[in-house]
């Protein structure tokens, strides 16, 4: 939809196109790598179903792999990494500014059998508003402090 405007003083007619943008997931890794993934391009990547209790709710998510969505940047993995991976972290951010950690040993397979999820289907449809279009989610934590909803940025880091 286009819709014409009256800006600056000397009263210029510009027309400014109003569209829907997809809503996006930016991965920041080591190096200055990044990437930037939409729902489609999350939907491509091999789908996992998690059942879990939601604040005493019983759902079906459906989603990604973390560790799946992270392979899309340089992680801080391999020999040149070996004596400094514990040292990392992932930095989950929200839409509405609430942030999250993960050491990286607690995502690294290495390290921990446990996987950590990002979602984009809640009982077999799109997440609502409220929660996404992206949302973490953590099987087996007894809080879901660190279940992120409306998730729009997964950045390592490293502890100084």
């Amino acid at each position: 939809m286009t819709t014409p405007k009256l800006i600056g003083a000397f009263g210029l007619l510009v027309s400014a196109t109003l569209c829907q943008v997809p809503a996006t997931l930016v991965v920041h890794g080591v190096g200055g790598t990044s990437a930037t993934l939409s729902v489609a391009d999350l939907s491509k990547m091999p789908q996992q179903t998690v059942k879990v209790a939601d604040h005493g709710t019983r759902a079906t998510f459906e989603g990604v792999v973390l560790t799946d969505v992270l392979a899309k940047v340089d992680l801080p993995t391999g020999e040149k990494f070996h004596r400094t991976a514990a040292s990392y972290y992932l930095l989950v951010e929200a839409k509405d500014g609430y942030r999250a950690t993960f050491a990286w040993p607690e995502l690294d397979a290495i390290f921990m059998d446990k996987s950590v999820y990002v979602v984009t289907m809640r009982d077999g449809k799109p997440l609502s508003e409220m929660e996404g279009p992206f949302r973490l989610v953590a099987p087996g934590e007894k809080r879901a402090a660190r279940w992120v909803r409306q998730v729009t940025a997964l950045s390592i880091r490293q502890a100084n």
